[in-house]
């Protein structure tokens, strides 16, 4: 790898962002960070260069006069909540399609030497029967996040149809991991810690869960397959576990007698089982690393060490 390749991550402060260019850094490229949230610590996750900002051509222009054109640039910017979408759906919407426009379209302007790497999400698939879920099916989003990240792929492939621009999708799952402030495993914590563990739903809701390690290594790999055809890929495991099996693991790593309850009431916009079919994952030679019950117990003690520093 040359070690002046030059690699763009927007979102860089947020969870999937920060990891993204960690894997980067390993990999020898010069990362380049913008993200609206301050970061002091970027550096210590291999960001070269990082510019608070929020996500505009003039921002990304200017980094890429200072420290050049860079060969790829993975979207990490954007909301990542389904509930935050049903509460303010215009503010979902700019963050995840406006956003996406800047970034494709910065490589437009660029003669589309960019490679543009988007991590879409299972939402886009929404409540329908089909299982596991390939990338061919047609989807039905049943929140406004689902709807918002499945035009951002229809804007990939507009601009990848007209102008050329080369871009891949990648649907990500359920990406966990230590260092996630928000969620099911964050609220399960923070419950355990009051001595609840009682949550929405049946607890029969079936996802499937990758490492947020795993999920990086999977949007780096996706910037070789970018292309103005626009494939689209799910990130996942293949294996579906229930919310309760997931909260039982957690639960045991936790404390042995901490065992989940389920009120039975649904919410809005949550589909009853969402798993990735993986073939295409597997032609592309990724296989994830991390074991569900491995990550969950790395998240508990992340968590407890929280507490203990808070």
């Amino acid at each position: 790898m040359n070690m002046t390749t030059i690699a763009l991550v927007t979102g860089c402060s947020g969870f999937i962002g920060r990891h993204c260019a960690r894997e980067l850094a390993a990999n020898g490229y010069i990362v380049l960070g913008l993200d609206a949230a301050p970061m002091p610590e970027a550096q210590d996750w291999g960001i070269a260069h990082f510019w608070q900002t929020p996500i505009n051509a003039a921002a990304l222009d200017d980094a890429a006069l200072r420290h050049g054109l860079p060969q790829c640039l993975i979207h990490c910017a954007g909301s990542g909540s389904v509930l935050a979408s049903l509460q303010n759906p215009y503010a979902d919407f700019m963050a995840n399609v406006q956003s996406t426009l800047e970034a494709l379209d910065f490589s437009r302007r660029n003669g589309a030497a960019v490679n543009v790497v988007l991590p879409s999400s299972a939402a886009v698939y929404g409540n329908i029967s089909a299982s596991p879920l390939a990338e061919a099916v047609a989807g039905q989003p049943a929140s406004p996040y689902g709807v918002h990240k499945k035009i951002m792929e229809e804007l990939a492939t507009s601009y990848g149809q007209n102008f050329t621009v080369p871009s891949v999708c990648v649907r990500l799952f359920s990406v966990y991991g230590a260092g996630l402030k928000k969620q099911l495993l964050w609220d399960a914590c923070r419950k355990a810690e009051r001595g609840e563990f009682s949550f929405f739903g049946s607890g029969a809701e079936e996802r499937d869960w990758l490492h947020v390690s795993d999920a990086a290594r999977l949007l780096f790999l996706a910037t070789e397959h970018a292309s103005p055809s626009v494939p689209v890929v799910n990130g996942g495991t293949g294996q579906g576990t229930s919310i309760k099996e997931v909260l039982t693991m957690l639960g045991r790593a936790w404390s042995p007698a901490l065992t989940p309850q389920f009120t039975g009431h649904t919410r809005t916009g949550d589909p009853d089982r969402l798993v990735a079919d993986i073939s295409r994952m597997r032609e592309w030679e990724f296989t994830p690393r991390i074991p569900l019950e491995q990550g969950l117990h790395e998240y508990v003690r992340w968590f407890q060490g929280q507490m203990r520093h808070d």
